[in-house]
């Protein structure tokens, strides 16, 4: 599989980025190897493969942190680290839009 310019130009319309010139060409060759790395991996004879559904199959209890309490910020702290807010509440971008 070949990726082109054109395939490069709607993904960069798809993930709202600009690019330039040399960046274009940088991620062009970028992508170009990952691919190239799959279609290596699609050569891989894996018939005799047990499937691997989870790879913590054999882990049968939750590793994680337990979920505790902590000093919380002040509303004033909390906000500071927001890049825009209004009445005490973070704006953000809008993810619809009225047509």
């Amino acid at each position: 599989m070949q990726f082109d310019r054109n395939s490069l130009q709607k993904l960069q319309k798809l993930s709202r980025i600009q690019c330039t010139p040399e960046e274009e060409q940088s991620l062009l060759e970028s992508l170009q190897n990952i691919l190239n790395h799959f279609e290596q991996l699609n050569q891989v004879n894996t018939d005799h493969v047990e499937a691997c559904n989870h790879v913590l199959g054999a882990l049968h209890y939750n590793v994680m942190r337990k979920d505790e309490t902590g000093p919380l910020l002040s509303r004033d702290e909390f906000l500071a680290n927001s890049p825009s807010h209004v009445g005490g509440m973070i704006r953000v971008l809008p993810i619809l839009k009225k047509e």
